[in-house]
């Protein structure tokens, strides 16, 4: 999340401007409070104060309205009650669990969400990802081949079945690992690319340190079982958002339902792909230790939300469970838009500029995820460093605007400038110079 900006200036601007925005249908009353820190000119500020890092956000716990008393609602509501509780959201027969609005950063469902487990092929996310890292920074092709190895080809588990000596397109590879989920690709993509499959978990443990999985140490490039590897599923779903945010254009193979290698047809694992609308990825994953398990992402009207279960008892069961509570949470809970991409939250003002003000507008969309039904009035807090001294540019970062929830949470979001504002004259400057010491900035 962005950092809030804090400077030591003489002059504090404080309004209140309380705003209606009408969005999707949906209308959200929203206070916008605005902490200007007001400065002379650039020639009388002070020294900028150590920036402080924001708040981390803490799980949101939501509790969905009651369903009308139906024969059929109530006998859903008891069998509900008597799954194995969780500690924000419904029960579930996973042993771990957790569900995010990755666009809000709410947290549905979690369920020892941070207790380490055996993550299986669920693993295989990072060494997808690795893949797709070096593809998206061109030091790696689809038509570029790594060659097959002899512990490559006697790999067990669930396999792509390459041939020894053989040498293997990477498109193939991301096809076998993500549809196939083959344990002989993975050591075939970790060889290529380090050498060796240990020096590869080095560098997979590197990168969960770079995306902020404090819970996980790899092992291998496939998830096979070894002693001292772990994840937790809230690790595995910042890896599934991370996938689905950083490469776009890549993250499209976890959606195909079935390939054919070496004349061998395969279905993709992920019966979600089939069964529960708008699903178009991630992974499932099976060992003794861990039991069944997935992390799953769909998408309905523009809103995703991702799941990871871990600790089932079976294929079927890891299907069956994961539909319900990808249905549960797209039915319980909504999105609401507060700024829709581009809004203007507040006005600053400029120093010695064409224009007095510029406005200060958020560059994607803010939301607040609620109980399906809900009203929500979150508190918005505009806070940038003024007078902004011109020349602006547009789309240059300028502040932030912080979003406190009903529980208190605390979200972020950049500010832009929303329009160029052109520097004054020569003329135009020593006018707006004496106007400012002669009458400070209400003038």
């Amino acid at each position: 999340m962005p950092v809030l900006l804090q400077n030591d200036l003489l002059r504090r601007l404080a309004l209140t401007v309380v705003a209606t925005v009408a969005a999707v249908g949906v209308t959200v009353a929203a206070t916008v409070a605005v902490e200007a820190q007001q400065a002379d000119p650039p020639k009388r500020q002070t020294q900028q104060q150590q920036q402080k890092p924001p708040a981390k956000p803490r799980p949101n716990a939501t509790t969905p309205p009651k369903a009308a008393a139906t024969p059929t609602a109530k006998s859903e509501a008891a069998r509900t009650e008597a799954l194995p509780p969780s500690q924000i959201g419904i029960g579930t027969l996973a042993r771990q669990a957790f569900m995010v609005d990755p666009q809000t950063s709410t947290v549905l469902l979690f369920k020892d969400a941070d207790k380490p487990m055996a993550p299986s092929s669920m693993a295989k996310m990072m060494t997808i990802y690795i893949v797709f890292d070096e593809l998206n920074a061109g030091r790696l092709k689809l038509d570029s081949r790594f060659r097959v190895s002899e512990k490559a080809r006697n790999m067990g588990g669930s396999r792509m079945f390459v041939e020894l000596g053989s040498e293997v397109s990477v498109e193939d590879l991301i096809k076998g690992m993500i549809i196939l989920s083959g344990n002989d690709a993975c050591v075939v993509v970790a060889e290529g690319l380090s050498g060796t499959e240990e020096s590869f978990a080095e560098r997979m443990n590197a990168k969960a340190r770079e995306l902020g999985m404090v819970g996980s140490v790899f092992k291998n490039a496939s998830g096979w079982p070894a002693e001292g590897q772990y994840s937790t599923a809230r690790d595995l779903a910042v890896l599934s958002w991370r996938t689905i945010e950083d490469f776009p254009k890549l993250y499209r193979y976890y959606s195909e339902s079935n390939w054919t290698y070496n004349n061998i047809k395969q279905d993709n694992r992920n019966r979600l792909l089939r069964t529960v609308a708008g699903t178009d990825g991630l992974k499932t994953g099976h060992t003794e230790e861990g039991g069944y398990g997935q992390s799953a992402s769909a998408v309905r009207d523009g809103r995703r939300l991702i799941l990871v279960v871990n600790g089932l008892t079976s294929m079927a069961e890891r299907a069956n469970e994961t539909a319900r509570l990808m249905e549960w949470g797209f039915r319980e809970s909504t999105n609401t838009t507060v700024f829709r991409a581009g809004d203007t939250v507040v006005e600053a003002p400029v120093w010695l500029g064409t224009q007095d003000k510029v406005p200060l507008v958020v560059a994607r969309p803010v939301q607040v995820t609620a109980p399906t039904g809900q009203a929500v009035s979150p508190r918005v807090v505009a806070r940038f460093d003024g007078p902004i001294n011109a020349p602006v540019a547009k789309g240059t970062r300028l502040g932030t605007a912080a979003l406190t929830l009903p529980d208190n949470r605390v979200i972020e979001y950049p500010l832009e400038a929303g329009a160029d504002v052109p520097r004054l004259g020569v003329f135009g400057r020593v006018t707006g110079t004496i106007r400012h010491y002669l009458f400070g900035w209400w003038s």
